[in-house]
């Protein structure tokens, strides 16, 4: 089968998750990717929690695809070894602290001139600039410091983690997306060229609508729980023996829905007619639609709402995912091979 990074070979000289999310992904679109490791402990992630079959879980769902090497980096010989892989590299992606790769040798600077042409992607926490260049970040620390975590949680409770580690995730993706459009530069100039991807300014870029409206209005964003500052109803819902999530994105849905509800006499108060004016009076009109969801099990809302067109769906935990039927419909499940791990399944490509 032909895969559009066929002819492209990959260094990866990251580790933990946001790096290696990117190299995989340029391994499951066909590049050769070889990840250099460390001799006594390898990508730290291999010590993570849970184990299948010895192996970390951890690391397994980061590194599908790649071939792998030990170096010491403090050893000149490896160093030079390293410098030999990136000579016959189109890629380079690094996750090392700022600095750190410049004092080992291999710094873009050295590589670039041993290999005009490639493309060298370096992953950090804040960037390699600023007040902040010289900090590690991992993607806990960058929730806090970014403001994700300030924004998420129950208005009345402290901030929270994300559940996932989406800063990781983000920033892995914005690297992949840039390591592409730079093999696409390549391609029109024949030039290489330096890239930088940090957990903080992914996290910042993604703000957003929180930033814009910050900067219009200079209120300042507070935790919503499972709602939305700008969209009502637009969260989770309690039922009678559970809850679901109700999405009225505009007034046409909000209309819809009072329909599905016999609530007529919700559409023409003026309290709630438009959307403006529902997240002005948020609090009463959520009381009102608790109240009456509150009445029915969650599979009956779900049914009504979905018949009447409104986008609606459970809350569901992480196993009933993984065996929901639109993931086997988009084959979202992979089944990799493994010389321990018969079985192994794990998130496919998207």
């Amino acid at each position: 089968m032909d895969v559009a990074l066929g002819n492209i070979k990959v260094l990866d000289l990251t580790r933990t998750l946001a790096g290696p999310f990117c190299t995989m992904f340029l391994a499951d679109m066909g590049a050769d990717v070889v990840k250099v490791e460390e001799p006594s402990l390898g990508d730290e992630t291999r010590s993570w929690t849970p184990f299948w079959n010895g192996v970390s879980t951890q690391f397994l769902a980061f590194n599908r695809n790649k071939r792998s090497i030990t170096l010491n980096l403090k050893d000149r010989r490896a160093v030079d070894v390293a410098l030999q892989l990136a000579k016959g590299a189109d890629v380079l992606v690094e996750s090392f602290r700022p600095d750190a790769l410049n004092k080992l040798g291999l710094g873009y600077d050295v590589v670039n001139r041993e290999n005009p042409s490639i493309i060298y992607c370096s992953i950090s926490g804040f960037g390699t600039t600023g007040p902040m260049g010289a900090k590690p970040g991992y993607d806990l620390i960058v929730q806090g410091y970014g403001g994700l975590m300030d924004l998420t949680g129950e208005p009345d409770g402290p901030p929270v983690r994300v559940g996932y580690s989406m800063v990781d995730l983000f920033t892995g993706m914005m690297a992949y997306g840039a390591v592409l459009t730079a093999l696409i530069a390549r391609e029109q100039s024949g030039r290489g060229q330096y890239l930088e991807a940090s957990l903080f300014e992914s996290l910042v870029a993604a703000m957003s609508y929180h930033a814009v409206g910050f900067f219009a209005t200079g209120n300042e964003p507070k935790r919503a729980g499972s709602g939305h500052p700008t969209i009502v109803p637009y969260q989770a819902f309690p039922t009678s023996d559970g809850q679901f999530i109700l999405g009225c994105a505009n007034d046409g849905l909000w209309r819809r829905l009072c329909n599905a509800l016999d609530c007529e006499e919700l559409i023409a108060d003026p309290r709630f007619k438009t959307n403006t004016d529902r997240v002005r009076n948020k609090d009463e009109i959520v009381k009102i639609l608790s109240d009456i969801f509150s009445n029915r099990r969650t599979s009956e809302w779900l049914h009504i709402i979905s018949e009447a067109g409104i986008p609606c769906g459970p809350i569901q935990n992480i196993p009933q995912v993984l065996a929901d039927a639109q993931v086997e419909a988009r084959a979202m499940i992979a089944s990799v091979p493994h010389p321990n791990i018969t079985n192994l399944r794990m998130p496919a490509c998207p």
